[in-house]
């Protein structure tokens, strides 16, 4: 099915001609755990790598990543156990190979890292330390600093580079997909600010591209992504003529430190290891309203609790819940929490001795540029990892603490697939004029994530969604009248509004709920009808390009492109006819 679109869509970024260039055989864009991790893999197999990211080596959203990291590493626990959670979680959608593949071989790449240098927090007696999470029926969250898990994966992840020597480009925002005269990936346009080795619009010349680049948690007033999140590398595949699958499920984490009804930008989180050591959800007369609500009460799957917690704020006239944590006490939260306990006091808030205010805000991207098990993506030499992926793992709803295993399990597996594939590409053809409407003004990003947040936040309905979507035309069709001038601000508010229009655009085509996909006016899931993934992809048009959109067959993704089993990474996990995974596990 073809989506109207309204206005055109852009097809590429306007920007100056690239007035330099670099080559190399890999350019991973973006520095969390999956560029990272990828970058190191890459540059071990003797690919001359290149990292790009948007600010410093460290500044993306790893690095605020509290909970931790999930794997079967604790007695008693098992990969078949993890999976069972992860399958529960994402509420039908997960491809069960790729889950299989993350639950397997995560634990040996945690270890990895802690080989690489990253210190995890650790029992007396030497193991390492436990924790539980939401939707976890077993403590198997690796944590560090107590609550800096990502702060403390982050370094050893940036040590590692730099011991390794890896070229790398800092405070660059990556533009357009370079493609050769076969439409091959032939490297990525990007735009230096200021502080880097060269100022200006450049290219990076290169046969594979690995996009990194984290979430779009910015395209709503309230989230707890970093301000880089703006969807930039979900836009460049789109643009680039990428597929992207499960934009619709963003998972808006349940408890986000209030801040006043009018708060909007980066938010703290309150992690969900504080409810996973026993603190509780109350309203504002202390009453608990999760137990009965699900089996796990405060553990339930964040879809669950983000729900419910709204609908007590519905029914109360509020805007807010509470986290009641005070019987941990000063010593528990400043060993455990103290992170969280700092950014409380900061806001005047002091979790000892009252309880913290809670309400959901955008957290992270269910879906995004879809891959097959090795990372490609639908157009030959581009691959994604991280939250920028969507490869099945996370379904409708991500489990806790799965995010940082999969940016370190399917980096691991793209570096083994671009040294296996060894892309060629001729030399970069220059790019076909922007077509579509002009750059929108800085300002527009604000009224883009209002009309987001109304139309396409928690709560969901056609009315909402189609309220959003002619918000969003609305802003589109302004700019012609006085396009803005090219430069960082601007390109990112066109990737932006580039993310939310096709956000609105599948969210109106699921008339169910679904995970974190939440329709007042569907409230049921549909499992005959829509047990599958919409997948997404821009379509040449007279003018700029035009949304196309059409589900699967299946929960399982159909592959990117036609593989030989020669192909396949060493890692790659066997596929079944019926898509589900092939995990040999024992119980204990």
């Amino acid at each position: 099915m073809t989506v109207r679109a309204g206005i055109p869509l852009p097809a590429a970024l306007p920007a100056p001609a690239p007035g330099w260039a670099i080559g190399a055989d890999v350019v991973v864009v973006g520095s969390g755990v999956a560029g990272l991790t990828a970058a190191l893999r890459c540059a071990a197999a003797g690919l001359r790598t290149v990292i790009v990211t948007k600010a410093r080596l460290d500044d993306g959203s790893t690095r605020w990543a509290q909970g931790g990291i999930a794997a079967a590493l604790g007695e008693g626990d098992s990969p078949a156990q993890h999976l069972r959670d992860t399958l529960v979680a994402g509420a039908g959608l997960c491809d069960e190979t790729a889950v299989g593949a993350l639950v397997s071989e995560g634990p040996d790449a945690v270890r990895r890292l802690i080989a690489l240098g990253a210190r995890f927090d650790e029992e007396a007696d030497g193991r390492i330390s436990l924790t539980r999470e939401g939707g976890h029926h077993r403590r198997r969250i690796a944590h560090a600093g107590g609550d800096a898990t990502g702060a403390e994966i982050s370094r050893a992840l940036v040590a590692a580079v730099r011991r390794a020597g890896i070229d790398t480009v800092e405070n660059a925002l990556a533009l357009d997909l370079l493609k050769d005269a076969a439409g091959r990936t032939a490297g990525v346009t990007l735009h230096v600010m200021g502080e880097g080795r060269q100022d200006g619009v450049g290219a990076v010349h290169a046969p594979a591209v690995v996009l990194a680049t984290g979430g779009m948690g910015q395209v709503f007033s309230a989230t707890t992504n970093p301000a880089v999140s703006t969807g930039d590398g979900v836009a460049l595949a789109l643009r680039a003529g990428a597929e992207v699958s499960d934009l619709e499920f963003v998972q808006f984490h349940p408890t986000v430190l209030f801040l006043g009804p009018g708060a909007e930008g980066r938010q703290p989180l309150i992690s969900e290891a504080v409810r996973g050591e026993g603190a509780h959800l109350v309203d504002g007369a202390g009453v608990r309203f999760m137990a009965g609500q699900h089996e796990l009460a405060e553990l339930a799957p964040r879809d669950v609790v983000a729900k419910a917690l709204t609908r007590r704020m519905r029914e109360q006239g509020t805007d807010h819940m509470y986290l009641d944590a005070r019987h941990f006490g000063a010593a528990m939260w400043q060993r455990r929490f103290p992170t969280i306990l700092a950014a409380c006091r900061a806001h005047g808030i002091d979790p000892v001795t009252a309880p913290v205010p809670v309400a959901p805000a955008a957290h992270y991207a269910s879906g995004g540029v879809r891959t097959d098990l090795a990372g490609r993506t639908t157009v030959p030499g581009l691959y994604a990892c991280g939250e920028t992926a969507c490869t099945g793992v996370h379904g409708a709803n991500r489990l806790a603490s799965n995010s940082l295993l999969e940016g370190l399990v399917f980096a691991e597996r793209i570096a083994a697939a671009v040294a296996a594939d060894r892309p060629a590409a001729g030399p970069p053809v220059p790019a076909p004029p922007p077509g579509g409407p002009g750059l929108l003004p800085t300002a527009a990003r604000t009224a883009i994530q209002r009309a987001m947040t109304a139309g396409a936040g928690v709560l969901r309905s056609a009315a909402g969604l189609a309220a959003a979507a002619a918000d969003l035309d609305r802003l589109a069709a302004d700019v012609d009248r006085k396009p803005a001038e090219p430069g960082t601000d601007t390109w990112e508010t066109a990737n932006l509004h580039l993310v939310a229009r096709v956000l609105v655009a599948v969210a109106a085509l699921r008339p169910e709920t679904r995970g974190c996909h939440w329709r007042e006016d569907h409230p049921e899931r549909d499992d005959a009808h829509w047990r599958r993934h919409l997948v997404a992809t821009l379509a040449p048009a007279a003018e700029g390009s035009a949304l196309a959109v059409h589900p699967t067959g299946t929960t399982a993704f159909p592959a990117t492109r036609a593989l030989s089993a020669a192909q396949d990474p060493p890692t790659s996990a066997p596929r079944r006819a019926d898509g589900a995974a092939k995990l040999e596990t024992h119980e204990p």
